[in-house]
């Protein structure tokens, strides 16, 4: 179902994107400088976050303000928050795009790295939209965008937890939305297929789906400019890609257990095993 929240603070308002100084981080920050959005990006690397700002702002008539910050750690959220109430900061979207994933899960991994993509790609989600939603409330009609993808819809043996933490994000989102709507905030989750936002991603991508992975892939820039249209129309589940947006509605509806068996056989298949 598709809401309107009509914002009527064109060329004042704010947005908070949370790993934004890279690939759909960095698409998601253009398109809302496109349209006038000043923009607080939020990452681990000073150096890829003044290269952001500085082709920002080069760019589009926008103010980019940076943090660098550890989103995985407990204390980030509510730092980020502090800092916003001081400056008094008009934001009026926040998009949780940070992640941790890679071809390797699980089973290779040592339990201390699993447990920071918990972290990151759960935790720091749940932990700034609690801690942003007074400041969201206060300026609304207001907006969050949730990254998850297309994993979210499907037990993956190769990649479990990974999947696993993108799939909370699509069930927290959706709680989310019907909890703050009466607020005036409108909740969008992005499930993106493949971006090939890295080499590695592609290989992995073709080693484990083929030529269908590869017609399966959006670029970055486009996904960030649909992220963001579909967001400000009040989109709940963004699906970039028709033949993506196909394959999300195929993983809803089979069984869970037969889309983890043609996982871990394609698993099977690229590695090796």
């Amino acid at each position: 179902m598709v809401e309107n929240f009509k914002n009527q603070k064109i060329g004042m308002q704010c947005a908070l994107v949370a790993g934004g100084s890279k690939g759909i981080g960095f698409a998601i920050a253009e398109a809302l400088a496109r349209r006038r959005y000043n923009l607080i990006l939020v990452g681990r690397d000073l150096n890829a976050l003044n290269d952001a700002k500085m082709k920002l702002e080069s760019a589009y008539q926008v103010h980019v303000d940076t943090i660098v910050a550890d989103l995985a750690l407990a204390s980030s959220a509510k730092e980020i928050a502090d800092w916003c109430t001081e400056k008094n900061i008009l934001l009026t979207m926040l998009c949780n795009v940070a992640g941790l994933g890679g071809p390797i899960d699980y089973l290779s991994l040592p339990v201390d790295k699993l447990r920071n993509m918990v972290e990151l790609n759960v935790q720091s989600v749940i932990a700034l939209c609690q801690a942003l939603l007074p400041l969201l409330e206060k300026n609304a009609p207001a907006y969050i965008l949730n990254v998850s993808s297309m994993a979210g819809f499907a037990p993956i043996p190769v990649k479990n937890v990974y999947a696993s933490t993108k799939a909370a994000i699509i069930f927290f989102s959706y709680s989310l939305r019907y909890q703050v709507k009466r607020k005036n905030i409108s909740v969008s989750c992005l499930c993106p297929g493949p971006v090939f936002t890295k080499a590695g991603i592609e290989k992995d991508t073709a080693d484990k789906a083929g030529w269908f992975g590869k017609k399966m892939a959006v670029n970055p820039k486009k996904v960030g400019e649909i992220a963001v249209r579909r967001t400000l129309n009040g989109r709940l589940i963004i699906v970039p890609g028709l033949l993506a947006k196909s394959m999300s509605v195929i993983l809803r509806v089979l069984p869970r257990r037969l889309i983890a068996l043609i996982y871990y056989k394609l698993g099977e298949k690229s590695t090796g095993y």
